[in-house]
């Protein structure tokens, strides 16, 4: 019997939190209608959008994606089969005890809501229990959260820079991280059925 392979265990894994900005309607449009309802994880978003954007985005994903989208509440707790949005203008972070909070703090990597802000407080919360991505964007945002998540032993993950359609993002968070890291460069096709067996979905 193969050790690695997932579905023989449970998954290690309590969250995927994704990165995005330039490009990121198209990449989630890509990524969460190809997850299923049942995903067994809660997924925690942020895409660099303008403040007053209202919750059209979320709204529109939730309509074409099976599992269900949302922007993100003060102080609910993530549940599986849920992407949450960060709100436009406000940081999203994951508290201690795994409730989700939002900011109005400054910009961080000149961006509110920041994947940095997001990923680093996900990474206190859940260590090695992370999932990370960073995809399409331009900027650095996200390079030094994804780091804080393989610091932690979280599974990182970039989006391959050909395949984003713009890869400073992702050629920020590969400059950023260790040798050896991240655990998978991946493009947005391949995506999902890697999520999906990090979850520990047998049909992935």
């Amino acid at each position: 019997m193969g050790q690695g392979a997932s579905a023989t265990r449970r998954p290690r894994f309590r969250a995927v939190v994704l990165g995005v900005s330039m490009g990121g309607v198209d990449a989630l449009q890509r990524v969460l209608p190809a997850l299923p309802p049942d995903f067994p994880l809660p997924l925690l978003v942020v895409i660099h959008i303008s403040p007053g954007s209202g919750d059209g985005l979320a709204r529109l994903l939730d309509f074409t994606a099976p599992l269900r989208v949302k922007e993100a509440d003060e102080g609910e707790l993530p549940q599986p089969g849920t992407a949450y949005l960060a709100p436009a203008g406000y940081h999203l972070l994951v508290e201690r005890d795994g409730r989700l909070a939002l900011s109005a703090d400054a910009p961080v990597s000149f961006a509110r809501p920041s994947v940095d802000v997001l990923f680093e407080s996900a990474a206190a919360c859940y260590g090695a229990a992370l999932v990370g991505a960073v995809l399409t964007g331009a900027g650095a945002d996200g390079a030094a959260g994804l780091a804080r998540i393989a610091a932690a032993g979280g599974y990182t993950i970039v989006q391959e820079p050909a395949d984003a359609v713009m890869d400073l993002m992702p050629r920020a968070a590969l400059a950023r991280l260790a040798p050896g890291t991240p655990n998978a460069i991946a493009t947005l096709d391949r995506l999902p059925l890697l999520l999906q067996r990090l979850a520990g979905m047998e049909a992935a």
